[in-house]
């Protein structure tokens, strides 16, 4: 299944915090655990917010990957399906 990830950084961060993010995002992109696939990532040209498209048949795995964040970010997880039929075959 595919999961749309919606990030908003918390404003009124303090530099440690930043730190602490930025560690927690180096770990997650050096370690995606087995049974997630990131399949896209984008940031919004103003940086306020993050998307990342990410394919599991585990949800459990997206609760396990948040929790390091949660503290300096708010995210939103969207559970998507395949559009079919809207298309000229």
């Amino acid at each position: 299944m595919l999961y749309l990830i919606i990030s908003r950084t918390r404003s009124g961060l303090s530099e440690d915090d930043m730190k602490q993010l930025a560690d927690a995002a180096k770990n997650f992109y050096g370690n995606i655990p087995a049974g997630l696939a990131l399949t896209g990532n984008w940031a919004e040209t103003n940086g306020a917010r993050t998307f990342a498209l990410l394919e599991t048949e585990n949800p459990d795995l997206l609760e396990n990957i948040q929790a390091p964040f949660r503290p300096f970010v708010d995210m939103e997880v969207i559970s998507l399906v395949n559009v079919e039929g809207w298309r000229d075959q």
